[in-house]
């Protein structure tokens, strides 16, 4: 699906995958600053998006972007019908690539080359008809299952199979816009249609990734209830059998090697996340960080009076991976000590309800029904003032906004050992002076712990203000958002002139 586009060469492709500008939050915020910072450039917008998502315009775009793309994993056209001879030397072509890309060992751009020369080879369209629907096609996914995954659920194989391998030919069959720089915001697919780019353009590659998208993939993947590990994982003379989820995470790996191989700059928010790129096959010469920033001179503008009731916030989406619950059964566990205490979750409701109203019911067992508000989708800006403390209970983040912002407002912290959070709380190695520490960290999926800390700041004057005068002097010294535009206009310049 394609609308908003022109035929005019943009200076930046810009290659999202689930966030902007179909869906709120962090990522989305970022990219939308971003295009509006570079407003010399102009921007072509590539959306990879799930094939039954929700597909309305979450933001206005700015004027200086030229065109949107919308890739919809699997969902791909008939194409055109082809000889039987023609299938199978299509399918023939295309089993070593496909073997390495739903391999263990980390496939090579040289296999993704492959299969887009093969996609390319015939001057008809192709399209799921062919690909994944014809008697070649067949043969190739019985072939592929039989080779690795014979102990494992037929049908579960199958439908895993054609979702991995249809939402790659969804990629490497959709418009590519003409451009000189394609940045992807992650790995995953949207890394995949950037090393796409590089093979059939030769143009700079540029992947920003916020949290890992392995990391992120694999959490989900192994709380996947549909995904059942059936395989034998015990100790035994024979090799042990891959699984359906190994099935996914070694796919999703690979497509995180390919795009690093093919990227001319690989970047991300915080040292720390270097590391598991590097494990994923990114070169340290190609790898550089360019923190998230904040407007300094408005949020550090606001004054933050601690309120008269003791009120403390979440800032995310409801969802499972903010872990929501724990901070629920937190807040009961604070007003035990504190009575009066007052929370909000400020963020969207809609995009899992479920899991919302599992945490509505949770709310009620709790007795919190006077003590919490979900507020949907606010301006959070507008509750700053009100909030002593902020909270995040994330099982997974990169550097989040929210703390800069907050913190740049001088409101200290809770926040889990994940992403950045312990370096934007308690300052970098190379912080110096030592400015002390913002707030308190706490592990994963500890309600007790989480309480503790809230209890601590809340109730220590003393350590109040000194966290709150801490994290905001962090953020002022280190996080400024001049330097983070700054840093992304000097790269693109950079690179626009070598090419020029």
């Amino acid at each position: 699906m394609t609308f908003l586009t022109t035929d005019s060469k943009a200076d930046i492709c810009l290659i999202l995958e689930g966030t902007y500008p179909y869906v709120t939050g962090g990522v989305s915020i970022w990219a939308h600053q971003l295009i509006r910072e570079q407003s010399h450039l102009t921007f072509h917008l590539v959306a990879i998006v799930p094939k039954h998502s929700d597909r309305v315009l979450k933001y206005d775009l700015p004027a200086n972007v030229l065109g949107l793309t919308t890739v919809a994993l699997g969902d791909l056209s008939e194409g055109s019908l082809v000889s039987s001879a023609t299938s199978r030397r299509i399918h023939q072509a295309l089993r070593e690539p496909l073997a390495a890309l739903t391999g263990s060992r980390p496939m090579e751009l040289a296999s993704l080359k492959a299969m887009i020369d093969v996609l390319g080879s015939t001057r008809l369209p192709l399209g799921g008809s062919i690909l994944l629907d014809d008697e070649a096609a067949w043969a190739q996914l019985v072939d592929l299952y039989e080779d690795g995954f014979s102990e494992q659920s037929f049908l579960d194989y199958f439908w895993s199979y054609r979702a991995i391998v249809g939402g790659v030919y969804s990629v490497l069959l959709a418009n590519l816009p003409r451009a000189e720089i394609y940045h992807a915001m992650s790995t995953g697919y949207a890394g995949l249609m950037a090393a796409r780019a590089k093979i059939e353009t030769s143009k700079p590659v540029f992947i920003t990734e916020h949290g890992i998208y392995t990391s992120e993939r694999r959490i989900e993947i192994a709380s996947a209830e549909w995904l059942e590990a059936t395989a034998s994982k015990a100790l035994t003379i024979d090799r042990p059998r891959r699984d359906l989820r190994d099935l996914w995470i070694d796919a999703i790996h690979n497509f995180s090697h390919v795009a690093y191989q093919a990227a001319d700059q690989i970047i991300t928010l915080f040292k720390a996340n270097q590391k598991p790129q590097m494990e994923d096959g990114a070169d340290p010469a190609k790898m550089m960080v360019i923190p998230n920033g904040v407007n300094i001179a408005h949020y550090g503008a606001l004054t933050h009076p601690r309120s008269a009731s003791a009120t403390i916030a979440l800032i995310g989406r409801v969802v499972p991976i903010k872990d929501v619950k724990t901070f629920l059964r937190a807040c009961a566990l604070v007003r035990q000590e504190i009575p009066d205490l007052f929370a909000y979750i400020l963020g969207p409701t809609d995009e899992d309800e479920e899991y919302y109203k599992e945490c509505l019911t949770l709310v009620k067992l709790l007795g919190l029904d006077n003590h919490v508000e979900f507020t949907g989708r606010v301006a959070v800006e507008e509750y700053l003032l009100k909030i002593d403390v902020m909270v995040l209970t994330s099982i997974s983040e990169a550097q989040p906004l929210v703390m800069l912002e907050a913190g740049a407002a001088g409101i200290p912290f809770v926040a889990t050992d994940v992403g950045a959070c312990r370096e934007l709380i308690e300052g970098s190695e190379e912080e110096s002076p030592a400015l002390g520490a913002g707030g308190i960290v706490t592990p994963l999926a500890s309600p007790a712990a989480t309480a503790e800390a809230i209890i601590t700041l809340l109730g220590d004057m003393a350590r109040y203000e000194g966290a709150s005068q801490a994290i905001r002097q962090r953020m002022a010294q280190y996080y400024n958002q001049t330097s983070q535009h700054q840093a992304y206009r000097n790269l693109y310049t950079n690179y626009l002139r070598r090419n020029g």
